[in-house]
């Protein structure tokens, strides 16, 4: 009987430890007073502010660009890197090959973004490119980590690929070129898919590498944020926060829909 009431106690605790604060910024995305701990009536004029802020929509903007290159620069790095693991267990460097790959996955956000800063700053003084910090330094910066994580996600796919599958086609006739793109490709895609969101999230969520290679007038939304809330969190970061879980939890809730939709098909095949 103990032990029956222990697991939904400590799932219960556990998912408000974890989705209470997000809760709370929601409800007071919609306070009408400016002081965020005190609620004194509903309002929504903060998300009138919001969208009234070129600040903020202005480093929204620019992040959802850097974070789409950059996962689709590490998209194709990633799964060029996963291909050459796997399918080519044995060649030179590849130990080396290997641990350069999965480097990103446990360095320091700081030794990575004070490392690039250097490889920039020697970069522009030698070639004369990239001129000074921006957009592109966060662009190869951000691909540059995330390239990491989309290999682990690809190469975790390919290493339980049925190699059956792309010799049938090709006995058939195919080129290898055509057996990548109409028999490896479509099974491989939800790793694509996964790896290419993890990219975009972890390049969106980004603060730490972006403050180092980053120069004037290229703040992402994260290095806004921080801004402002060493000032004192304002209103309107929690109506934006608002946004963006309602975005993402409308993502979740049809990636649910359509796999409920999809597990009859396959019933009835």
């Amino acid at each position: 009987m103990r032990r029956s009431w222990f697991l939904p106690i400590a799932a219960a605790l556990g998912f408000a430890f974890l989705y209470a604060p997000i809760v709370s910024l929601v409800i007071f995305s919609f306070n009408e007073s400016r002081l965020v701990t005190v609620w004194s009536g509903f309002s929504t004029k903060w998300y009138g502010e919001l969208f009234n802020d070129p600040q903020l929509l202005g480093a929204a903007w620019l992040s959802l660009q850097i974070a789409a290159l950059s996962a689709t620069i590490a998209l194709v790095l990633g799964t060029l890197a996963a291909v050459a693991l796997v399918r080519f267990r044995r060649f030179k460097g590849r130990t080396l090959f290997s641990g350069m790959v999965s480097a990103p996955l446990v360095m320091p956000d700081v030794i990575t973004g004070l490392a690039l800063l250097l490889l920039f700053v020697a970069m522009e003084s030698t070639l004369g490119w990239p001129q000074g910090r921006g957009m592109l330094t966060i662009v190869i910066a951000h691909a540059t980590f995330c390239t990491a994580y989309v290999c682990v996600v690809v190469q975790s796919r390919l290493s339980d690929f049925d190699r059956s599958l792309e010799e049938a086609a090709m006995d058939l006739g195919a080129s290898p070129i055509r057996t990548f793109f109409d028999i490896t490709l479509p099974i491989i895609a939800p790793a694509l898919v996964s790896g290419w969101l993890l990219g975009f999230t972890l390049s969106l969520d980004d603060l730490v590498i972006a403050s180092f290679v980053s120069g004037p007038g290229s703040s992402t939304l994260p290095m806004v944020i921080f801004s402002k809330v060493k000032l004192g969190v304002s209103p309107d970061v929690n109506a934006l926060a608002t946004i963006i879980i309602g975005i993402v939890a409308l993502g979740v809730l049809a990636a649910t829909i359509l796999q409920l939709r999809a597990r009859p098909k396959k019933a009835r095949g």
